[in-house]
């Protein structure tokens, strides 16, 4: 039998991917990772205009995989969440004083995060990575994967970690099913200079056609997450700036005073996606790779992040001991521990998106009564800001305090 080329591969070298090649690498782990995108591609600004809601415990990951220092100057605290509905005068108000002195979280651009995490992996000797590259077929037995790969040829490892996104060659060539929900909105992402300074405040305000967030991000700017109709969007994506400075200041409203659109605007469709399973032998699914979320609350990049801690955590402490990093023990326990969470919360985002975009009176009369209770409900108000931060259910070691 072949000797393996490394302890585990990873397919996909997105935040998901990196961050786990880099946990496992610094656990003495030998890791590949393959990436289908050229890495100087993947730090280019006009790759992805999108930022991150890095929840408190994702920081905590970050931290431990030596990355968060170097993304504290492009990190804005979020001190306050604002949630409304349309132009109802009740809101649902998070104060960060009403848990502790820290913030909720941080609002990063992706950018800035690829690079951090690409910057942490090339330090890493026994982290390589493979870019362009592509999966083109695996083979599972007893004692091993191996993949065949388009410039590589074949390549073996003890474990196939597949964090290849929402439409996973490896997930598909493994035969994992999944469950699909198209939204049939498209978020346009774009980021704004205004006037006046938001306060490290984020609003996430229920419209018609969908949520439209406001994050802030450092300086006097901030991020816009605008859902509306797909047969609507490219409307908007092709109005003059100046026109569709218009457009978003109606919806902002005028707390933030003047606003210009800083650089271009992005799209992205909107669906939703669960796997049927996230192993096979000798085969995790992780991140987008297994579950696919609306955006409607931020939570997506962080889902992965617990991903990867938890695995991180069950394959350093089994190659500490000489086991087997990629026997059904591992990849039962890694399932059990991480499907539940995300199913609940594509379940619950799955929710707020269809309750919130239905404008039938009685149900927009009971959201505004929802909103008012939660904000008068002090025990379940903690509850979901502490859920937000990330520091609820069986939290992984990586993610912990102290």
């Amino acid at each position: 039998m072949r000797q393996w080329d490394a302890n585990i591969i990873i397919a996909g070298g997105g935040m998901v991917g990196l961050s786990l090649g880099i946990g496992l690498a610094r656990a003495g782990v030998s890791v590949m990772l393959l990436e289908r995108t050229p890495m100087a591609a993947q730090l280019d600004a006009a790759f992805d205009g999108r930022v991150s809601a890095i929840a408190r415990g994702s920081s905590r990951l970050l931290a431990r995989l030596g990355v968060w220092e170097n993304l504290l100057p492009y990190a804005q605290p979020i001190w306050d969440i604002r949630v409304s509905d349309g132009h109802s005068p009740l809101f649902l108000h998070y104060d960060h004083r009403e848990v502790d002195s820290e913030p909720f979280g941080w609002i990063v651009e992706n950018r800035h995060i690829r690079w951090a995490l690409a910057q942490a992996a090339e330090a890493l000797p026994n982290l390589a990575v493979a870019a362009p590259e592509e999966l083109t077929h695996l083979t599972a037995d007893e004692g091993g994967v191996t993949v065949q790969c388009k410039n590589r040829g074949a390549l073996r490892a003890q474990l196939l970690a597949a964090a290849d996104g929402k439409q996973s060659r490896a997930r598909e060539l493994a035969d994992i099913p999944v469950l699909e929900t198209d939204y049939g909105q498209t978020a346009i992402v774009c980021t704004i200079a205004h006037e006046k300074p938001h306060g490290g405040l984020a609003q996430e305000r229920f419209l018609p056609a969908g949520p439209f967030a406001v994050l802030p991000m450092t300086g006097n700017r901030s991020s816009l997450v605008w859902t509306e109709a797909r047969r609507d969007a490219p409307v908007f994506l092709q109005l003059p700036n100046q026109e569709c400075a218009h457009e978003i200041r109606e919806r902002v409203g005028d707390y933030l005073g003047a606003i210009t659109l800083e650089g271009p605007r992005f799209s992205y469709p909107l669906s939703a996606m669960h796997a049927r399973r996230y192993i096979a032998p000798r085969l995790c699914l992780v991140g987008d790779a297994a579950h696919a979320i609306h955006p409607i609350a931020g939570q997506g990049v962080n889902l992965g992040f617990r991903d990867v801690a938890v695995l991180v955590e069950l394959i350093a402490e089994r190659f500490a001991l000489g086991l087997d990093i990629g026997s059904q023990e591992v990849l039962s326990h890694y399932q059990r521990w991480r499907r539940f969470d995300n199913l609940t919360m594509l379940t619950v985002t799955d929710g707020l998106n269809r309750l919130f975009s239905n404008q039938l009176a009685p149900v927009q009369l009971a959201r505004g009564a929802g909103l008012w209770a939660v904000s008068h409900m002090p025990a379940l108000k903690r509850f979901f800001m502490r859920h937000a931060m990330g520091l609820t259910g069986d939290v992984p070691k990586l993610m912990r305090e102290g």
